[in-house]
């Protein structure tokens, strides 16, 4: 039997020979030894005795039996050569008596290298085994520029916590991004018990993802898990059984192909066309069908109360401006106190459960709720405000704030005596910093010599710029909620009792919601996905649509009046760009060239200050426990986690 089991090796080995031929490959296994002679090498260590996966064994230490194997490990020489007959004898043996000895094998850049036990590799390997215990050195190269050393040195740092080596990633930071999302504290290393768990886990994944013929995916299963987990988490994960979770890649199959794609969000910067019209079939069946024939529910879900927070109450008017733009057209409830984690896939589905078909999740913590719904619920439609987030499965939305906080720079820069300007901001996610250095700019382009002091107002320990005399222009927060009575928003100036304000950025959420509404109710919502593929769709929307706007004091000078109305034209015309010409950072780097202007995600991921800026974007550990979780999500990438 092992003589036919051999021939049959022979021919895999031989056709995998060929087709390499065909191509211009190589056709036989690869030696380290080569490899290495154009790497310079950091160190060696001994790893002592691992479990491998076959298919990361993937050639030998030395040239010594490279040609007696296909690069598939299939054998080459005849059936009747010596080592064809050492071939059938251990082939018997492993299948009568099961592997006796170790293999020994060399680790290079998470791929291994046969020394010693090449023949038992080929043995398993052709009797579909899925690893083999290996006595292991690991080859480890010094540091360089290059993205898969980087993604190299993440696998160190991954498996110095997890002791797991069959897990691969085609890009920088998943391999945090998959502790992240299985729960793992910094600092902390996994036990037996949570290596067992894991290797249950993306066994049972691997199983489901290769046979939906996830294999023909450019991406590796580890790409896959970690998407899968990010949207369905690891706990609930852990449960699912192989077709469970085959069941569930459907849902989600979208998510997989934009990990293919060089450009993952697609950007959508002005409203869609359709958003402007109402289909006029449609409004003559509303005269003559009943109200609820053509109802649209929408649920709004909210972190906190409408008279509690701001950004709620900016969002709230947004919802009873819905219902004033389309009477008999849309029902809308809100869900208030939402907490992520908690409630909030309990109240999304309460919602859904209530007829609710258009969810609008008005918080950055929400987003992992947010994907489970939109994955598990295909025809309900989720849209989540945040920035930067890469799901086709959910759509994301949020406005170009800078543009009004460039104009309200502006403004300060005209009236400081001191040069000196305050900025108070709230966290430092996605999105803030364009904030704070378009107020500089703005601020910078009518006065050279200011200079912005930045103060946030997150952090644990604050330095207040208010305790400065010098500084009596601060931006500070940009909504108000009903029950505040602090004049302390927008940008005013100091001097008095109160504050004097003179300018308030604001967010016309209303008008947002109604041109999303309006593609729902006009028929050309999915027209969106006709045009993005399988990319995620983020609204950026700004001031020429009218989602943000600077309300201006009649205080002010009539002259800076209209400088405000002239930059706001030539910003809503684009003839103005505030992020464009030479912009350098705190540090004198310069991080865009004078005839360049910045790209919308470079804007929203931007992760530096201008030089007129005084102040820096704080750590993770620096900002109180609510900041802290907001950030997690929706953090810069500079933002670090806390040590523990």
């Amino acid at each position: 039997m092992s003589y036919e089991e051999y021939t049959n090796a022979l021919k895999a080995g031989q056709k995998e020979y060929r087709a390499r031929l065909q191509k211009g490959n190589y056709p036989y296994l690869p030696a380290l030894d080569e490899i290495l002679s154009y790497v310079n090498v950091e160190y060696e260590v001994n790893l002592g005795l691992c479990e491998v996966p076959l298919e990361l064994i993937v050639g030998t230490r030395t040239r010594g039996r490279t040609n007696a194997f296909a690069a598939n490990f299939m054998p080459l020489l005849p059936a009747n050569s010596e080592f064809g007959s050492k071939w059938i004898k251990l082939c018997t043996s492993l299948q009568e008596e099961g592997l006796r000895d170790s293999v020994k094998v060399y680790e290079f850049m998470n791929r291994f290298y046969v020394l010693e036990g090449n023949k038992r590799v080929s043995v398993l390997k052709y009797l579909d085994a899925y690893s083999v215990p290996c006595t292991v050195i690991r080859v480890v190269p010094k540091r360089t520029d290059s993205k898969e050393n980087q993604i190299y040195y993440e696998f160190l740092d991954f498996y110095e916590v997890t002791k797991v080596n069959y897990i691969n990633f085609s890009e920088k930071g998943r391999f945090a991004s998959l502790l992240k999302q299985i729960g793992t504290p910094k600092g902390e290393k996994w036990s037996s018990d949570d290596r067992l768990e894991f290797n249950s886990v993306y066994a049972r994944f691997r199983k489901a993802f290769e046979e939906k013929g996830g294999g023909k995916l450019p991406i590796t299963v580890g790409d896959a898990l970690l998407a899968f987990i990010t949207v369905y988490g690891y706990q609930e994960t852990k449960q699912k059984t192989a077709q469970e979770i085959k069941n569930n890649l459907a849902k989600v199959w979208d998510e997989f192909v934009v990990l293919t794609k060089d450009r993952t969000i697609e950007l959508s910067m002005e409203p869609p066309k359709g958003s402007g019209t109402i289909n006029r079939h449609k409004n003559l069946l509303n005269l003559i069908l009943p109200d609820n024939a053509s109802k649209v529910k929408i649920a709004f879900f909210y972190e906190k109360t409408h008279r509690t927070s701001s950004w709620t109450y900016s969002h709230e008017l947004g919802r009873l401006y819905l219902e004033n733009i389309f009477p008999g057209q849309v029902e809308t409830t809100r869900f208030e106190n939402v907490v992520a984690g908690e409630n909030d896939l309990e109240k999304m589905e309460q919602a859904i459960r209530e007829g609710n078909t258009l969810l609008f999740t008005t918080s950055a913590v929400m987003i992992s709720a947010s994907l489970k719904i939109a994955a598990n619920y295909p025809d309900i439609k989720v849209l989540n405000c945040s920035l930067n987030t890469s799901h086709p499965t959910l759509r994301t939305y949020h406005a170009r704030m800078y543009e009004a906080k460039f104009l309200a720079g502006a403004i300060a820069g005209s009236l400081t005596t001191t040069n000196k300007i305050g900025y108070i901001a709230d966290y430092p996610i996605y999105g803030r910093a364009a904030n704070i250095n378009a107020f500089a700019l703005g601020a910078r382009m009518v006065n050279p010599h200011a200079k912005i002091y930045l103060d946030w107002n997150t952090l644990k320990e604050r330095v207040r710029i208010t305790d400065d005399p010098e500084i009596n222009y601060i931006m500070d927060k940009d909504n108000v909620s009903p029950v505040t009575a602090s004049r302390h928003f927008g940008l005013y100036r100091l001097g008095g009792e109160v504050p004097d304000n003179l300018a308030m950025t604001t967010w016309h959420w209303g008008k947002l919601y109604e041109k999303i509404v309006r593609t729902v109710l006009n028929g050309t919502w999915k027209d969106g996905d006709a045009a993005t593929g399988s990319r995620a769709i983020n609204y950026f929307w700004g001031m020429s649509s009218g989602v943000v706007d600077l309300i201006c004091s009649q205080n002010l000078p009539s002259g800076t009046r209209r400088l405000v109305d002239l930059l706001r034209n030539n910003i809503c015309s684009d003839t103005l760009i505030p992020f464009s010409g030479e912009l350098c950072a705190q540090d004198g780097t310069v991080m865009n060239q004078a005839d360049q202007v910045m790209q919308p995600m470079d804007l929203i991921t931007m992760d530096w200050l201008v030089d007129n800026v005084v102040g820096s974007i704080p750590s993770i550990s620096d900002l109180t426990e609510e900041a802290q979780a907001i950030v997690k999500m929706q953090g810069l990438n500079k933002i670090q986690e806390p040590d523990a």
